[in-house]
């Protein structure tokens, strides 16, 4: 048996604009996405029999549906003879939050499966599989810098992203990706001009980065307000904390960022935050 382990980044939604609604019920989004140094730990110890412990401050979250589970049942499907076995999941990022929790560690799932097999899992094969899972695994499972657009199954990688402090905050209230989106009532999607989902460059500058993002929101904040308003008391106090340059909640909430300059910077930040804020999620990290 061999045991390995990988990482399930949390993802950040840093603008996320809903282009409309489509004729398969998909929602077309254009969103630039990064993943934060917080994350849930994954390990594979190979074996015959397919199982999944879980452990961690948010193992008691997950219920049902398993979306670690389904990825492994599907590669199988896939490509009978995979090696498969037991997983342990330390779930440290809250559930239903707005960061990718699930589809990141769907994600890290798949990419064990190909190290376990050598090549008999392609990158191609793991990017199909993905896209079936859900939207937002397929960004989940690059796990870079990325502009993701259709329905999220469309992955730009973004080069260059600056290096920067990261501090999330979340209330404690889990949100239904599907209760929002319904909420927000979009119209119907329109096709746009190709170029306007070319992915941007930054050259490792912050302050051409937060120049990018500043009229780019995320349009699903309003639906989510009007939902669980506490999201608002979380965007005020992050938009109160010394050096942060950006506030947004990330994806369908409520799971709320602010980005500064440094990481020492998202650090302090989070000291007083926690201070303050004892009964919330609050972790600090780093993007790029």
């Amino acid at each position: 048996m061999t045991t390995i382990s990988d990482t399930a980044k949390a993802k950040i939604n840093l603008s996320l604009e809903v282009l409309g609604r489509r004729a398969d019920d998909f929602h077309e989004i254009r969103s630039l996405v990064a993943f934060a140094s917080i994350a849930d730990t994954l390990t594979l110890e190979t074996g015959e029999t397919l199982s999944l412990d879980l452990d961690g401050a948010f193992a008691r979250a997950l219920a049902g549906r398993n979306l670690i589970l389904e990825a492994a049942e599907a590669a199988l499907a896939a490509h009978p003879g995979l090696k498969l076995g037991r997983f342990h999941l330390t779930k440290n990022l809250p559930v239903a939050s707005g960061i990718g929790g699930g589809s990141a560690d769907a994600a890290a799932a798949l990419r064990l499966i190909a190290r376990a097999n050598g090549t008999m899992l392609q990158e191609e094969s793991a990017r199909e599989i993905a896209a079936r899972l859900g939207s937002d695994v397929p960004v989940c499972l690059a796990s870079q810098p990325a502009l993701m657009t259709g329905r999220g199954e469309t992955v730009q990688l973004v080069e260059d992203l600056p290096k920067c402090g990261v501090l999330l905050a979340n209330p404690g209230l889990p949100r239904s990706s599907g209760q929002v989106y319904a909420e927000l009532r979009a119209s119907p999607y329109e096709s746009k001009k190709a170029d306007e989902n070319a992915a941007p460059d930054f050259a490792g500058d912050f302050a051409r980065f937060i120049e990018y993002l500043a009229p780019r929101g995320n349009d699903l904040e309003p639906a989510a307000l009007r939902l669980a308003p506490a999201i608002g008391e979380v965007l005020d106090s992050l938009e109160r904390l010394p050096g942060g340059r950006l506030t947004r909640m990330s994806g369908s909430g409520a799971t709320c960022f602010v980005l500064f300059a440094t990481e020492a910077e998202a650090e302090t930040a989070s000291r007083a935050l926690t201070a303050s804020r004892p009964d919330w999620w609050v972790r600090a990290g780093t993007l790029g």
